[in-house]
C-alpha cells in the first residue's frame, strides 16, 4: 500500500445547517419535531461540536467524541476521536462509514448511502491524527479497540437513529467493517465492504504474483514491466534527479533509511500502483518503447503512478497508523519481479516495520487475520463484498463458506480499487441492492426493481478510489 497504495483518506462526511427554504428534500429537524438533531446530538454525554456546514438536504455535522484509550480499561485515559453526521431523516436508515483513515469534513455520501436514501456517520480511525491520544501508546492501536470505537458510537447514535443500520468502507475501511461485524456481529443490520483485503498468511503471498501474470492484456503487462525494469537500470541518473527533488522540497528519508531504499520503493510500486488505480484503457498513457524512452519520460511515468514523495518522512507520517497495523496484525503483500534481472533490485518489497519510526516497537499477530477468516467463512450473516476484477488487492479476498448465511462475493468486471455495486454485472447489481435495501428495512417489491433511493448529487456522490499505501511484509 503505497501511492500506488496510498490511502488517500477516506471522504466522508461534513455537513451543516440547511438554511435554504423550501429545498426539495429538507432535512427534518428531529424525533417528534421538537428537538434540533444539533442539540439531540449534543444532550450524547461526550460529544461535542466542531463546526456544521450547509448542504441543501441535509444537516452536516463535525464532531469529537470521547473514546477510551483503552477499552478493556476505560479509566486509563480518554481520547477525541472525529466523527461527522451527514444527517437526513431520523426516519430514515442509517450508513456507518470509515475509510479506515482520517475522515473527510467536505460533506460526501457513500453508494451505499445513496441507495437506501439514509443518514450517513462517518468515523476517522483511531491514531490518525488528530484522533490520536497523547502520549500515543500504541499498543492500544488494533483491530478490537477500534471495532470498540465503533460499537460506542452507534450505542450512543442508535438512541437517536432507531431505524436500520448498515457498516460500510472501502479498502482498508472494508477490512474495518468486517472486524467490526466480527467482534460486534449484534450491531449491525448489515454490511457492505469494498475491495477488502484479507491477507490470512502474511507470508504467503503466491496470489499476487499469479495476478500480476494475468491482469489485462499481455501488451499492457509489457509495457508496465518495462518502464518499471527501466527505471532501476536508469537508478543512478534518475536518483540524481530525486536527490534535486527532494532537497527542493525539503524531503528527507530518515524513517525509510536512505534515498536510495525510498527510490526503489517507488519504483516497485509502479505495475501495482497502475492496476488499483487505472483502467486498461490507461495503458495507452504508459511508454510503449521504455528502453528508447527520455529519462524525463520515464520518471514522469512512475511519478504519476507511484510518487516520489511518498517514502519520505513527510509523505510517510500520515500512514505510520496504517503501516503500524500492517506489521503487528492486517498484514501485507510481497510480490516478485521475475521479468527484472536480481542485480538491479536491491532490497525487494520491504516491510512495513521499514515505514515505522523506530521508537514505535512492533510485533506482528499471526492470528488476528486468522480468526476473521475463519469468522467470516463461517458466521457472516447480511455481509456483502464487492471486488475489482483488475484490483491487485483482490487477489487476497475474504470468502463465505457453508456456515455463512444471506452473504455474498461479487466482483466488478473490468474495474479497480473503485470497485462499487454500479460496477457489477446486471444480475448481481439487482441483487446487490435488493440485499442491502432489505437490510436497512426499505426493500424493494422485487429484486429487479432495486435501485438507489436517493437520486444520484454529482458532489455527495462522486468519490475518488480508496486509497491503501502498497504495503510489502
Amino acid at each position: 500500500m503505497r501511492k500506488a497504495l496510498r490511502w488517500l483518506l477516506a471522504l466522508t462526511v461534513l455537513i451543516g445547517t440547511l438554511s435554504t427554504a423550501g429545498a426539495a428534500t429538507a432535512a427534518q429537524p428531529a424525533a417528534g419535531g421538537t428537538t434540533d438533531i444539533k442539540d439531540q446530538l449534543l444532550s450524547i454525554p461526550g460529544m461535542s461540536l466542531i463546526e456544521e456546514k450547509p448542504y441543501t438536504g441535509y444537516r452536516f455535522f463535525v464532531l469529537n467524541y470521547t473514546q477510551p484509550v483503552d477499552h478493556r480499561h476505560p479509566s486509563k485515559g480518554t481520547f477525541q476521536q472525529r466523527i461527522t453526521v451527514l444527517h437526513k431523516d431520523v426516519s430514515r436508515p442509517t450508513v456507518f462509514y470509515t475509510g479506515g483513515y482520517n475522515v473527510s469534513t467536505t460533506p460526501s455520501r457513500r453508494e451505499p448511502t445513496q441507495i437506501v436514501d439514509g443518514n450517513q456517520v462517518s468515523m476517522e480511525y483511531r491514531y490518525f491524527t488528530p484522533s490520536r491520544p497523547a502520549p500515543a501508546d500504541w499498543s492500544k492501536l488494533d483491530i478490537w479497540q477500534a471495532a470498540s470505537d465503533q460499537h460506542r458510537i452507534f450505542k450512543a447514535l442508535k438512541k437517536i437513529y432507531a431505524k436500520n443500520w448498515i457498516s460500510t468502507g472501502g479498502s482498508k475501511g472494508g477490512m474495518t467493517a468486517t472486524y467490526y461485524e466480527r467482534f460486534y456481529p449484534k450491531d449491525m443490520d448489515g454490511v457492505v465492504a469494498y475491495v477488502a483485503p484479507n491477507d490470512v498468511v502474511n507470508n504467503e503471498d503466491s496470489a499476487y504474483d499469479r495476478f500480476f501474470t494475468k491482469v489485462g492484456t499481455k501488451e499492457c503487462r509489457d509495457r508496465l514491466n518495462a518502464v518499471q525494469r527501466e527505471a532501476l537500470v536508469r537508478r543512478e541518473p534518475l536518483e540524481q534527479k530525486y536527490a534535486a527533488y527532494a532537497a527542493e522540497n525539503g524531503y528527507t528519508f530518515t524513517t525509510v533509511g536512505s534515498l536510495d531504499k525510498a527510490y526503489e520503493a517507488v519504483v516497485l510500486d509502479y505495475v501495482w500502483g497502475f492496476w488499483q488505480y487505472s483502467l486498461l484503457s490507461d495503458c495507452a498513457d504508459i511508454p510503449a518503447d521504455a528502453k528508447n524512452a527520455t529519462d524525463d519520460a520515464i520518471w514522469t511515468s512512475v511519478d504519476t503512478i507511484s510518487g516520489f514523495s511518498f517514502y519520505t518522512d513527510q509523505g510517510l507520517e500520515p500512514y505510520t497508523p496504517y503501516y503500524y497495523q500492517a506489521g503487528t496484525q492486517l498484514g501485507a503483500p510481497t510480490i516478485h519481479f521475475p521479468y527484472i534481472e536480481k542485480k538491479y533490485i536491491r532490497y525487494g518489497y520491504q516491510p512495513p516495520r521499514n515505514f515505522v519510526p523506530r521508537s514505535i516497537p512492533m510485533k506482528f499477530q499471526p492470528s488476528a487475520m486468522r480468526d476473521v477468516d475463519s469468522w467470516v467463512k463461517h458466521n457472516a450473516r447480511h455481509m456483502l463484498f464487492v471486488y475489482g476484477q483488475n484490483d491487485p488487492w483482490g487477489a487476497e479476498r475474504f470468502a463465505v463458506g457453508k456456515g455463512a448465511k444471506d452473504a455474498y462475493v461479487f466482483t466488478a468486471p473490468g474495474l479497480n480499487h473503485g470497485a462499487n455495486v454500479a460496477g457489477l454485472a446486471a444480475d448481481q447489481k439487482a441483487l446487490a441492492t435488493a440485499r442491502i435495501l432489505a437490510w436497512a428495512g426499505v426493500p424493494a417489491a422485487t429484486a429487479a426493481q432495486a435501485k438507489p433511493l436517493a437520486t444520484f448529487d454529482r458532489k455527495l456522490d462522486v468519490r475518488d478510489v480508496e486509497r491503501e499505501p502498497a504495503l510489502r511484509p
